[in-house]
C-alpha cells in the first residue's frame, strides 16, 4: 500500500512544519493528497529593509496561495499557485509573466535547479517576491519579470517605491471619507 512523502520522511516533514509555522505563520498545512499549504504570504518577507510604496504596489495584502506537494517531494518541488491574484489565462502563456501553462509559478530557470536540501521557504519566498514583480509589470514599470528575481537584488527597490507612490497619488478621492 502506497504511503504519504511525510511518513516516508518524517524529519523532513517536521522541519518543513517547523521552519513553515515560523516564517509564514498565516499559512495552514492540509494533509489531503500529498498536502499542501494554504493561506496568505507577507508582502515583503525578504532579508532587507521593504522599501516605501510597497504597501500602495500590493493594495495593502501580501498573496494568497496554494502551495501543492507532490509524492516525490523533497525529490520534486512543489508547485505554488496563486489565488488572489490568479493570472489570467494569457499570462499562462507568456514567458514574461514566470507562470506555467497549468497557472503554478515558474520560480526556477529549469526544474533541476530545485535541490532537495533546500528549505520550503526559501520557494515560498521567491513565490512572494513573485507578487511583487507582478504588481510591477501589471502597473506598466517592467515589460516582464527578471531572470532572477528580487529576492536578492535589491536593483528595483527604488522602483517599488515610485510605482506604489504613484500609485497612491492617481487613487480617486473617496467621497465617502471626504465628506466626513
Amino acid at each position: 500500500m502506497p504511503i504519504n512523502w511525510w511518513e516516508a520522511e518524517p524529519h523532513r516533514f517536521a522541519q518543513d512544519q517547523e521552519e513553515v509555522a515560523a516564517r509564514f505563520p498565516d499559512l495552514r498545512w492540509v494533509a489531503e493528497g500529498a498536502g499542501r499549504w494554504e493561506g496568505r504570504l507577507p508582502m515583503w518577507p525578504l532579508d532587507r529593509p521593504q522599501p516605501p510604496g510597497l504597501t500602495e504596489l500590493l493594495g495593502g495584502s501580501g498573496m494568497v496561495v496554494v502551495i501543492v506537494y507532490r509524492q516525490a517531494y523533497p525529490m520534486v518541488a512543489p508547485r505554488i499557485y496563486p489565488v488572489d491574484p490568479r493570472p489570467e489565462p494569457l499570462e499562462c502563456t507568456q514567458h514574461r509573466w514566470h507562470v506555467l501553462g497549468d497557472g503554478s509559478l515558474c520560480l526556477f530557470q529549469s526544474e533541476t535547479a530545485w535541490n532537495p536540501n533546500d528549505s520550503i521557504c526559501d520557494l515560498i519566498v521567491k513565490a512572494a517576491a513573485w507578487r511583487i514583480e507582478y504588481a510591477l509589470v501589471k502597473a506598466g514599470a517592467i515589460d516582464g519579470m527578471t531572470l532572477n528575481g528580487i529576492v536578492s537584488d535589491s536593483g528595483h527597490d527604488a522602483l517599488i517605491t515610485r510605482t506604489g507612490m504613484s500609485n497612491a497619488s492617481s487613487t480617486p478621492p473617496d467621497p465617502i471619507a471626504d465628506a466626513a
